[in-house]
């Protein structure tokens, strides 16, 4: 049985991809995910060459045959999004603003709209010295990021089918959005990773919500945690009031931006305090999944 950990949080910058990295770096027979398709940079600290890129469409969009057009002018003034403009007497679709709702191609009198398909983005498939990584790039303005993310979930899993790969491990998205549900929708476990902020504890309870709801087995662990002592006591006490499974903590070092800047995992990194916490807390998030 293939069983998927997902790392997640509430808020940007707590740390989750750079865990994410050091639990590449310990797990074995796994595939690798990046989640995060609106901002992916779990590509950045793992050594990666790509060996397939694929176009990802979640739509169409229309587009004017200059040819066919008569230049009424209909589609412009039905097109509720302002994506229709008129340059040197002819009609052009700006893409970014349309919403594909096919009502200018429907009611065109010259049938000169079409819709066709849209490239919102590519998903790639690497291979890293930890094992294989499917990881994904959104174009801007893009929308139906959690389409991409339950592609790249699929294409993980296909691939550990076929190497009998046992772990797929999941840098997801930040925040509670659609990406997110994408990410952790019948995920083995979910790991909220947080920070002792007035912030990070705001939204680590909104994540904890999402779990519920999907009934999603989920634990925490604290990442910079003695950069302020009393809020990561009061996370320690929500977790204990609300049942959640606290796993660890990890100190403030400055090792993690040393690793980022050379493009590693922290733990391959020695005599690192966050590195030696990173393992423990594999350890016991092992255990969970």
């Amino acid at each position: 049985m293939i069983k998927e950990l997902v790392i997640a949080s509430g808020k940007g910058g707590t740390g989750k991809t750079s865990l994410t990295a050091s639990f590449a770096r310990l797990a074995q027979s796994k595939v690798i995910t990046d989640c995060d398709v609106d901002a992916a940079d779990l590509h950045l600290v793992l050594n990666h060459r790509i060996l397939k890129e694929e176009s990802f469409s979640d739509g169409k969009k229309g587009y004017i045959n200059n040819k066919l057009c008569s230049g009424c002018g209909k589609c412009k003034s039905l097109c509720r999004f302002d994506a229709i403009e008129q340059r040197d007497n002819q009609f052009y679709i700006e893409k970014t603003f349309c919403e594909g709702c096919a009502l200018c191609s429907e009611f065109c009198p010259e049938q000169a709209i079409e819709m066709v398909d849209h490239e919102s983005g590519k998903y790639f498939i690497s291979e890293t010295e930890y094992g294989p990584f499917v990881h994904a790039k959104l174009n801007i303005a893009e929308g139906n990021s959690g389409k991409l993310v339950t592609l790249i979930r699929k294409k993980a899993r296909e691939i550990a089918t076929e190497k009998g790969l046992q772990l797929i491990i999941t840098d997801g998205s930040p925040g509670i959005g659609c990406p997110v549900i994408a990410s952790i929708t019948g995920a083995t476990f979910l790991l909220i990773v947080t920070e002792p902020t007035v912030s990070g504890l705001h939204d680590l309870k909104r994540v904890f919500n999402l779990a519920q709801h999907f009934r999603v087995k989920c634990g925490l662990c604290v990442n910079k945690y003695d950069i302020n002592m009393e809020k990561t006591q009061e996370i320690k006490n929500f977790c204990e009031e609300n049942e959640l499974h606290f796993l660890g903590q990890i100190p403030y070092d400055k090792a993690v931006t040393e690793a980022q800047i050379m493009g590693k995992a922290v733990i391959e990194l020695k005599d690192s305090q966050a590195a030696n916490a990173i393992i423990e807390l594999w350890e016991k998030v092992f255990k969970q999944i």
